[in-house]
């Protein structure tokens, strides 16, 4: 009998995700064709994407998510190819994007799967960077409601496909779905990337809360991210001035050299503090945060007047038994700083006009994205999410599961 892994929640972590314990791989049998409803596909998985959000997925607290729950299929997007279909809309063989969940196959129905359409000289894999399809919290209510209860996951032959994740059930409305962004043969093969969260996350994040100007200092955090990378660029276009914030000198030069950011400093380095008050002599009109913990606390004590602060992430809390508030907050107070948190699914019905300007801007070469895989298959996840909090990845965390032969690949 021919089968398939999928990789389950095995124990909550309650620090630190523990590779051998956190996760389990279980043996599904391989979905047929004719086990397939109307409108149904079944996806083979090429690339999942890995993303600092999971580690609030499997805690059992009330978030903008249902979390995980012990014995479900990880919850997770990738990039596949539809191998078997009952659907009208995707054929196989096409390429796409859906909600797949960490799994080599999937069962997934055909409202929750957006074909992609890819240049000759791109890689399957850049559709989950910068310009990625976008993972909607009502594909995510799909996610759950199709994927995550039976015992194996669904998709359509032949066809590539993201997935992504859901909203809770009582937000579940029919979804609008749009024309897709036709990118040009001549395009870099980031271009497809920036449509995805983390380009929207990065879009909306600075300019809708930070509401970035000519003329600004912005300091961002966890700035050699899939999202944090974005940011910086975004600022540079709009004529702000721009420090990025990583964990090593490699990533620090990437950031100047090659996205244009105007200064870097490795926070790992014995004088990250006095060189980042250095830095911010002029003190800072944003920061953008990823990260939290004591690099928070130190830009609450750089923030000038009215500043904005834009909550993103907290990647150093997200392993914490008990996450550390700032304690600097009552600059807060004293300098009438605005912090806000966000989520870019609440700036859904904008996705469209977004992604046209993330194109254009990488069209004209003012954005650029870089990928890290992992290779040697699904088993290899565990072990990337656990490196992904530990920062070993410079721009966007993919594990390929399966090298797709009928795509050029640059990988």
């Amino acid at each position: 009998m021919s089968t398939f892994n999928a990789v389950h929640l095995a124990k909550r972590p309650t620090s630190d995700i523990i590779p051998g314990e956190t996760f389990e791989v279980k043996v599904h049998p391989t979905p047929k064709e004719t086990d397939l409803k109307d409108g149904q596909v079944i996806f083979q998985s090429n690339y999942l994407s890995l993303d600092p959000a999971m580690r609030g997925w499997l805690k059992d607290a009330r978030s903008y998510v249902p979390p995980v729950k012990i014995g479900e299929i990880m919850r997770g997007a990738a990039v596949g190819k539809v191998v078997g279909s009952k659907s009208s809309k995707f054929p196989v063989g096409s390429y796409a994007t859906a909600t797949c969940g960490w799994a080599e196959l999937a069962v997934v129905s055909d409202k929750y799967v957006e074909k992609v359409e890819l240049p000759s000289n791109a890689s399957i894999a850049d559709s989950l960077g910068i310009l990625g399809t976008h993972m909607d919290c009502r594909s995510l209510c799909g996610y759950l409601e199709t994927i995550l209860r039976p015992r194996f996951p669904i998709t359509s032959s032949g066809d590539l496909i993201k997935t992504g994740l859901s909203a809770p059930r009582s937000r579940l409305q029919p979804i609008n779905r749009t024309p897709l962004f036709k990118i040009s043969d001549n395009s870099h093969g980031f271009a497809l990337t920036t449509q995805g969260l983390t380009g929207l996350t990065a879009y909306f994040g600075i300019l809708d809360v930070g509401q970035v100007k000519a003329g600004d200092f912005v300091v961002v955090s966890g700035a050699a991210g899939a999202t944090g990378s974005v940011v910086g660029q975004i600022c540079k276009i709009k004529g702000a001035r721009v420090l990025g914030l990583a964990g090593t000198d490699d990533k620090c030069a990437w950031l100047i050299n090659e996205l244009g950011f105007d200064a870097a400093l490795n926070y790992k380095e014995q004088n990250f503090p006095k060189n980042f008050r250095d830095a911010t002599k002029g003190l800072i009109d944003i920061f953008f945060d990823n990260v939290g913990g004591d690099i928070l606390d130190m830009a609450l004590g750089r923030a000038k007047p009215h500043s904005r602060f834009v909550m993103c992430g907290g990647i150093s809390q997200y392993n914490a038994a008990e996450a550390k508030g700032p304690k600097n907050y009552m600059m807060i107070v004293a300098m009438r700083i605005r912090m806000q948190g966000f989520i870019v699914t609440d700036y859904e019905s904008q996705f469209v006009e977004a992604r046209r300007e993330l194109a254009q801007w990488m069209s004209e070469g003012k954005i650029k994205g870089k990928l890290h895989i992992v290779r040697g298959g699904l088993e290899k996840a565990e072990q990337a999410l656990v490196d992904l909090y530990k920062g070993v990845n410079t721009g966007k965390l993919l594990v390929e599961i399966k090298p797709d032969a009928d795509t050029k690949s640059k990988l």
